[in-house]
């Protein structure tokens, strides 16, 4: 399939990624790909998904957050990376990128977000009402407690939440809000700032719910807590049609699951665009 690799200006660092289209026929739908936390558009969904989509006859938008890997290099030396990201960064890199492919002519796209991805969806679709359709492949839920639940889960802080909150917030009062803090366990390092944020400006899919109306397809894993990744309780309370999967046999990445998951999500989209 053709491929351009683009760049999205942004108010500061530009976003990277590929543009997928089919080589034949017409194009369905575009979709937009929102990675997950300290991914990349080179891994996970957004990696396997777009060649099988693009047969399909989708477009598909794969691209880098700011907030994408852990550390990353910048302009000369300056750094930049997942460990500085913030909830509002997010949000805003996911409209910069919706209105890039507004500009090529797709302004309904489809959005399919992979764990803090699929939590940025559910944001994106009930700030932008435009949106075809939503996948959330994994998404989390958001809000205050999403810290403290995955660190319960043995990741990002563990049983030291109190302790490096208050270290991030000693940090931040001495100026020092761009240090970075090694954590015992995924994602292994972050900023005091973007520490704090997490817990405190992350949104929150419950809130945002209501407020999503387009069709949306909800996947979990059954490897994966419902807690953290609440598809059920999502879709009792989101303001229009959802439907909810639990894959078997499944962990959060979908291993060895790729190709079967990509071909259920490419028929639910086939379906929900012809009907839309």
């Amino acid at each position: 399939m053709p491929l351009e690799l683009i760049s999205i200006p942004t108010d500061t660092e530009a976003l990277d990624g590929l543009f997928y289209t089919p080589d034949r026929g017409d194009i369905i739908g575009a979709v937009l790909f929102f990675h997950g936390n300290c991914h990349n558009f080179y891994t996970g969904p957004s990696r396997f998904m777009p060649e099988l989509l693009t047969l399909r006859g989708f477009a598909c938008l794969a691209f880098n957050r700011r907030g994408h890997d852990m550390v990353v290099s910048l302009k000369g030396r300056k750094v930049g990376g997942g460990s500085f990201q913030t909830g509002a960064e997010g949000v805003a890199d996911n409209s910069y990128a919706a209105s890039w492919l507004a500009a090529r002519g797709f302004t309904k796209p489809i959005v399919i977000g992979h764990s803090n991805g699929g939590m940025l969806g559910i944001k994106h679709c009930a700030d932008h009402h435009d949106v075809q359709a939503l996948v959330v492949m994994s998404g989390h839920l958001g809000g205050r407690r999403i810290s403290d639940l995955t660190s319960a889960a043995g990741n990002f802080a563990q049983d030291r939440m109190a302790e490096f909150t208050a270290k991030a917030e000693d940090m931040v009062a001495k100026g020092r809000g761009h240090d970075l803090m090694l954590l015992p366990d995924w994602w292994w390092v972050i900023s005091a700032d973007s520490f704090l944020d997490r817990s405190l400006n992350t949104p929150d899919i419950f809130v945002e719910a209501p407020k999503v109306k387009c069709p949306t397809l909800y996947l979990r894993g059954d490897k994966e807590p419902r807690e953290i990744y609440p598809a059920e309780d999502y879709a009792a309370k989101a303001g229009g049609p959802c439907e909810v999967r639990i894959v078997p046999n499944c962990d959060h990445f979908y291993t060895g699951h790729e190709t079967e998951i990509t071909a259920e999500i490419g028929d639910w989209l086939i379906k929900t665009c012809k009907l839309s």
